[in-house]
């Protein structure tokens, strides 16, 4: 027997494919199965192409693309078609790519292998399959495997429904589907492909007694295969003309069934009539069990998603209407769980008078139960502001509601533990920029001054909520100038990436201070620093962590173009019972001097505000209550600072030992602050003293500065720690300065140092009287005038 009548024995063809001259040699087989006339020949590339179906066409054009790379043998599946656009039969080409040319870098090849028939029945034929067997349980596998993971990675019922109407079946593919579902005793349309979708109008809402095959399969349960039209309308003649335009020539229903519930049915229609041998049958039974446990899954997660989302849509409702002379932008991203719900909100509640309450918290967890108890708080937190309480009252009794709330869980709170949450609650005065600020816990605001610099403005506050029931609250008072902005954050958006307080605060002030004006480009931006690609490259000391929610609020308060700079300023109230709070207004006084020109100007700054705060600590038995703003032009800057207490014993000259550990204070600001002075203010006193900002120079002689420099001790109290002086300095009068008559001591007040730009002595004068030396005594020193007005002493919540 000859080769050729071996090959074609056994239904296998040779084909020869020139890549470069366009030209196909086939022996008589070959042109057989690519649906040509059965004799040898040379035949058009582009005549053979048109045989081959045009998705098979690409998949074979990249596999040889690949051997020609690879050097190894191509290996593909074709379907063929006739004229018409019908499929004839499936070859299996097997051939070796071979390059004319493999030093020239071209392109080329010619493409030398056989064409196989694979075991496929034809369509057009009812029961008649090909000659050839054997292959038809591989392909059935393959295609089986090749769906259930398909189907295993949809996510929704739309992408269901995408993979069910993609799969090609071995031999039979479907040209149309459709899903029906169950829905109030009546048949509905979960999706379908292959028709428009006016055309599925006519079976939704069928109700189930009707005689149509699905409706029949949703009640027994059992499938339906109706291989032809005859068939169809001889069973159900009461559809069949709604069936009939689709011009279908075979139907299959199958029931969708998921944990033995019949939960809808699979209808499958083909354009060619289909036999449905008991293979056939087999894989449409499989192909329905995996799309009914697909559907079902896909259908719980919808549900899951939707109800997460609901839930997040109605606990973080909108801003509401615009606060009048404010502007308001807020930022949500829920980055933990599954559900996309957490314990993250933000508020704003408009206050019986008149005013507006912003409100920003975090319940701990980002869980169901957590967004549960977010709810409930946040709904508690708006009944009680909106009876009227102030901040510290509604935190109060939030935590008492929070506390309360908690035990109320039983055993699941005993095993989950009681739940806590950090909140800060801001009650607005959009007429002033007031903000009176409790806080629960969370961390504390950032303002962006009309300047584009930005300062963490440290506030007073007490435990989180729901930890102590009888925790206080106290209200610390801001003031926002026009065009300031605060922002309230969360701890997502400090923490996220690993960060502590201090590698957050690097991240986030230079976004801050770039956008001043815009408060959505700058909330935007805020996002992309911590979530964003970028986000990776910046981490933080600690371990990285990103599944915590994120929060923002930025208010600003809008500004007029009329409307003068307002100068940076900070205000912090030092109780008696809380000296910890001298270092924070170290702090705030840095953040408020952090562009200042000349560092060493801030260390005197500093330490003067230290050595100020302290001795209202040591010697009364007020708070102190510390103002300082900074205002000008950069470079020339006036900074002013005040520490104010009840007591109306004035501070009075000291001369320390070399072995004294106190006594220095005020020899301190004669040194270090270019004015400094003592105003008593009825109920107590104000002490100042103002820096102007230098460019870190010493433009001025020494002696200029100690002669135009006041002189005095630092303490207070009976006489002060140390008291006398072994030796009265000799009296000294300036230009233009009031006489002090009284008790000889200590003046308040300082000249100007002497060599400085704008600090002239007719400025700041200093009128000092003493007489011979003697023994100080306990009388307090009169009052002196002040150079320059300073700003209003603080209120009882600065």
């Amino acid at each position: 027997m000859r080769t050729d009548e071996l090959l074609a024995a056994i239904a296998t063809g040779l084909w020869r494919w020139d890549n470069a001259a366009g030209s196909v040699t086939l022996d008589a087989e070959a042109a057989r199965l690519v649906g040509l006339p059965a004799k040898a020949g040379v035949f058009s590339a582009t005549e053979v192409r048109s045989r081959f179906h045009p998705v098979d066409w690409n998949e074979i054009n990249a596999v040889v693309n690949l051997a020609v790379a690879e050097g190894t043998l191509a290996e593909a599946r074709l379907r063929i078609m006739d004229e018409h656009g019908r499929v004839l039969r499936t070859v299996r080409s097997r051939s070796k790519p071979l390059l004319p040319h493999p030093d020239d870098g071209s392109d080329q090849y010619v493409l030398i292998g056989t064409l196989q028939e694979v075991a496929e029945p034809q369509p057009g034929t009812t029961g008649q399959h090909t000659r050839i067997t054997g292959d038809w349980r591989r392909s059935r596998e393959a295609f089986l495997l090749n769906a259930g993971r398909a189907l295993a990675e949809a996510r929704s019922t739309e992408e269901v429904l995408r993979v069910a109407a993609s799969l090609s079946m071995p031999g039979f593919s479907p040209e149309g589907l459709a899903v029906f579902g169950i829905a109030g005793g009546r048949l509905t349309v979960i999706g379908h492909h292959g028709h428009p979708p006016e055309d599925e109008e006519p079976f939704a809402g069928l109700p189930m007694d009707t005689d149509y095959p699905a409706c029949e399969v949703v009640r027994t349960g059992q499938a339906i295969y109706l291989p032809s039209p005859e068939e169809y309308e001889n069973r159900y003649p009461d559809t069949w003309p709604l069936a009939r335009p689709f011009g279908r020539r075979s139907w299959a229903f199958l029931p969708l069934i998921e944990s033995g519930h019949t939960m809808g049915a699979w209808m499958a229609g083909f354009r060619n009539p289909v036999a449905f041998s008991p293979d056939e049958r087999a894989v449409l039974t499989t192909v329905a069990q995996m799309l009914a446990q697909a559907l079902s899954r896909a259908g719980t997660a919808e549900t899951e998603r939707a109800l997460s989302l609901g839930l997040q849509r109605s606990m973080m409702p909108s801003l509401g209407p615009d606060i009048p002379g404010m502007s308001i932008a807020a930022r949500y991203v829920p980055t933990g769980g599954g559900l996309q719900v957490g314990g993250d909100w933000y508020d704003m509640i408009a206050l019986p008078n008149g005013r507006f309450a912003v409100v920003i918290g975090d319940v701990q967890g980002h869980d169901v139960r957590a967004a549960g108890l977010m709810g409930q708080l946040r709904i508690a937190l708006r009944a009680y502001a909106s009876e009227g309480h102030s901040p510290d009252v509604v935190l109060s009794r939030a935590s008492r509601f929070l506390a309360g709330l908690t035990d109320t869980y039983g055993d699941d709170a005993e095993a989950d533990g009681p739940r806590f949450a950090t909140c800060l609650y801001a009650e607005t005065d959009p007429d002033t920029g007031v903000l009176d600020i409790a806080r629960a816990g969370h961390p504390d605001p950032v303002v962006m001054n009309a300047d584009g610099s930005a300062v963490i403005r440290q506030t007073a506050g007490g435990l989180p909520l729901g930890i102590d029931m009888d925790e206080d609250y106290p209200t610390t008072r801001v003031v926002l100038e026009p065009g300031a902005t605060i922002m309230l954050c969360t701890d997502g958006l400090l923490e996220t990436g690993g960060h502590d307080m201090t590698t957050s605060w690097d991240r986030l002030r230079p976004i801050l201070q770039r956008y001043p004006d815009d408060m959505e480009k700058l909330a935007d931006a805020l996002m992309q620093a911590v979530l964003g690609p970028s986000s990776h490259y910046t981490t933080g000391p600690l371990p990285e962590r990103r599944e915590d929610d994120i929060a923002v609020v930025l208010l600003r308060r809008d500004s007029h173009p009329d409307d003068e700079e307002a100068p940076r300023r900070a205000a912090l109230t030092i109780a008696q019972a809380e000296p910890e709070r001298i270092a924070a207004a170290r702090q705030q006084l840095r953040e408020l001097l952090h562009d200042w020109a000349d560092p060493e100007q801030v260390d005197a700054a500093v330490l003067m505000i230290s050595e100020m705060a302290t001795n209202v600590l040591v010697h009364t038995d007020g708070d102190a209550r510390m103002v300082a703003e900074a205002g000008g032009d950069p470079g020339e800057r006036l900074l002013r600072v005040e520490v104010a207490d009840a007591s109306d014993e004035l501070p009075h000259k000291r001369r320390p030992g070399e072995m004294a550990s106190s006594g220095r204070g005020l020899l301190l600001m004669e040194m270090l602050a270019d004015a400094w002075g003592v105003d008593p203010r009825g109920e107590g006193k104000s002490i100042w003293f103002e820096l102007y900002e230098s460019e870190g120079e010493d433009e001025g002689g020494s002696e200029g500065e100690d002669e135009g420099r006041g002189e005095g001790g630092s303490e207070e109290g009976e006489g002060g720690p140390g008291g006398e002086s072994p030796e009265a300095p000799e009296t000294r009068e300036m230009p233009g300065a009031a006489e002090m008559p009284g008790t000889p001591g200590n003046i308040g007040g300082t000249d100007g140092t002497e060599g400085r730009e704008g600090t002239e002595s007719q400025e700041h004068t200093e009128s000092q009287e003493q007489a011979a030396p003697q023994e100080p005594t306990e009388s307090p020193a009169p009052e002196s005038p002040s150079p320059s007005p300073g700003p209003p002493s603080p209120g009882p919540a600065d």
